[in-house]
């Protein structure tokens, strides 16, 4: 596993954590996560030399990490900025407790879009010709 290329590639989801906060508006932030999904996939595939689902995987728990710290800690913020969010949270089993629901459903989240990246960085591993090496 290259863990470095996973944590270089995981900073998009630390932007995207605080973007979603300040900035991006829940609809248009899935085709921001589209184009991040398609560049950490070619760059798994031109980087790594096999494994290529689960560093997708693996990117995308590393992204829930980040992604989940920045709604818990700028909560309030977030919720500003998004109130649908409160409207949301208001249908689930702990409706008067938000940030322990974003605790609770940062990770299933990244788990079912680990499962999307995984499949994007297996595809692209089997599209993407990696350079020749010499022995």
């Amino acid at each position: 596993m290259n863990w470095n290329l996973i944590f270089k590639l995981s900073l998009f989801g630390l932007a995207m954590g605080i973007a979603t906060v300040y900035w991006i508006p829940f609809n248009i932030e899935p085709y921001f996560w589209l184009v991040i999904f398609i560049i950490c996939a070619y760059a798994i595939a031109k980087n790594c030399s096999g494994k290529y689902f689960l560093h997708g995987f693996f990117l995308s728990l590393v992204n829930c990490i980040w992604i989940t710290a920045a709604h818990v800690l700028l909560f309030k913020t977030y919720a500003t900025n998004h109130p649908e969010v409160l409207t949301m949270n208001a249908r689930m089993p702990l409706p008067t407790h938000p940030r322990i629901m974003t605790l609770i459903l940062g990770p299933v989240f990244g788990v079912l879009f680990g499962l999307i990246l995984g499949l994007f960085a297996f595809v692209a591993g089997k599209l993407v010709k990696r350079p020749a090496t010499s022995t």
